[in-house]
């Protein structure tokens, strides 16, 4: 089914925002001690299971309940025990923003092995059209480059960046060592939803 009738958000960016410097120190040490059986099990069950992204494993710790609707999200088993480690993180990335009732539908790592391949691809299902995609590298490597806003970039260690979803992107790591993001969408949970949203919902829960 063909989603782009649907207005995205107003506010998300067109290309790419940064959002500025974060202390990952801690986060990083913890992603960096889970061990291979763990990324393995968790990729394995994972809902987003897309061609477009190759390789790529993640661990989640929060998911949209089906990909219709961003107000309708689940936790993982894992979420309580990353929380304390995560949350620092996600509040220091959105201050610029300015939201007071905000929510996280997704909030995911993301690791790309050397040599690792995401082929251009828009989200287009309607549960990414609202959130601001927000990524936060924690390990990288100067060979690892993202398409976004039309041209190949690398983002930096600890910089937030939040990145347009619904334009062609891409991904490319042609370095030597892996390249992890903490990868999560947040939005405004006080501002009006999209007039289409409902209806959407009530057709897909009818259907």
């Amino acid at each position: 089914m063909n989603f782009s009738h649907l207005a995205p958000h107003p506010r998300k960016t067109r290309s790419i925002r940064h959002l500025g410097p974060i202390d990952i120190a801690t986060l990083k040490a913890a992603v960096l001690q889970i061990p291979e059986e763990l990324w393995e099990a968790e990729n394995a069950v994972k809902p987003n299971q897309f061609g477009t992204l190759g390789t790529t494993q993640h661990i989640l710790f929060k998911m949209v309940s089906d990909f219709v609707d961003w107000r309708r999200s689940y936790e993982t088993p894992l979420w309580n025990e990353w929380r304390p480690l995560l949350e620092p993180v996600l509040s220091k990335a959105t201050e610029p923003y300015g939201y007071s009732n905000a929510a996280f539908p997704r909030i995911m790592l993301a690791r790309m092995a050397p040599g690792g391949v995401i082929q251009p691809h828009r989200d287009t299902n309607p549960a990414a059209k609202w959130p601001h995609k927000i990524h936060v590298p924690l390990v990288t490597n100067p060979a690892v480059r993202f398409l976004v806003g039309g041209a190949w970039r690398h983002l930096a260690e600890g910089e937030a960046v939040e990145v347009n979803n619904l334009d062609p992107h891409a991904v490319r790591n042609d370095g030597m060592t892996p390249r992890i993001h903490l990868i999560f969408e947040y939005y405004d949970a006080d501002q009006r939803d999209p007039d289409w949203i409902n209806p959407l919902r009530d057709e897909f829960a009818n259907a």
